[in-house]
């Protein structure tokens, strides 16, 4: 139970889109005059230019309104199912892995979906590690998790109070930074493993959560095949155990220390399963939001 509450409080903590034509057929009748000559006097009048169209001009004419009507109702019937197939397109693309987790968590480890990058150099990786031990966010979330570790009293010897929590302090940011440099940067470079989270992006959210937790165990190579990822799994072993050179004796046991291990692995795997979901949680909630704000200005 302490495990979970630990990793709420160190990940989410921190962080506590926007008819008709108009032309007219017409004839004009003369208006009617006192007669003044007989009909048969007056020449016949000519037929008014503007008058009727002769039959075959109007069948072209009505053949070509008929061809331009039926061609704008092709054109109004296609447009709503090209629509519809350009919105469920987006709606299927996978959404982006953003630089921070709640504007605070830095996320620089995660691969949007669909993305390939070349593998990561030594000083690329190197960099990624240097970011993730020195962000902001990771001296805060050190100092939640070293009032944690004092309030539950895991090492009696570092004592209470502000001396105790320093001592706490300290203490968990080598954990961190130090697994971080194991991890991330020492260990994938002798390996040729690639430590960054390849989201999915897609699929059932058990499938979704299933491959992300999975990656503390696999991981993807230099040429691209998944791997066991000893990376992880040795990095963080090493960085257990030289911990144990600076943590009271009387609290180094097998328990302890398979403890802190399990602890240690299960936060990456459930920081990679929030790093999965994230995207979408977040175009959620942005989603939300503005529909409350259009409702609100109605």
């Amino acid at each position: 139970m302490r495990f979970f509450w630990g990793w709420i409080a160190g990940t989410l903590f921190p962080g506590i889109a926007f008819g008709g034509s108009s032309s007219v057929a017409f004839s004009q009748v003369p208006a009617s005059q006192p007669a003044m000559f007989s009909p048969a006097e007056l020449p016949k009048a000519p037929e008014p230019a503007f008058g009727a169209a002769p039959a075959s001009q109007q069948s072209q004419s009505g053949q070509s309104s008929s061809g331009q009507s039926s061609s704008n109702q092709d054109q109004n019937q296609a447009s709503p199912s090209q629509s519809r197939n350009s919105d469920s397109s987006d709606q299927h693309k996978p959404l982006p892995q953003p630089k921070r987790i709640l504007g605070v968590m830095p996320n620089y480890r995660a691969v949007s979906a669909g993305v390939r990058p070349p593998p990561p150099t030594p000083r690329e990786a190197f960099k990624i590690a240097t970011e993730d031990s020195f962000d902001y966010s990771a001296f805060v979330f050190v100092g939640i998790t070293s009032l944690m570790a004092e309030g539950f009293d895991d090492h009696p010897q570092l004592g209470k109070g502000i001396p105790g929590f320093w001592r706490y302090y300290w203490r968990g940011y080598l954990d961190k930074s130090d697994g971080n440099y194991w991890v991330v940067w020492a260990l994938p470079t002798v390996t040729h493993e690639d430590e960054r989270y390849y989201s999915k992006g897609g699929g059932s959210i058990l499938g979704r959560g299933v491959y992300a937790a999975s990656r503390v165990l696999i991981t993807p190579n230099y040429a691209g095949k998944s791997t066991f990822n000893a990376s992880e799994i040795l990095g963080r072993g090493i960085a257990n155990a030289i911990s144990l050179t600076y943590y009271p004796s009387k609290t180094q046991t097998v328990g302890g220390f398979t403890s802190k291990y399990a602890y240690a692995v299960g936060r990456d795997a459930l920081t990679d399963v929030f790093r999965e979901f994230w995207p979408d949680i977040n175009a959620h909630l942005l989603h939300r939001h503005h529909a409350s704000s259009v409702a609100g200005f109605s």
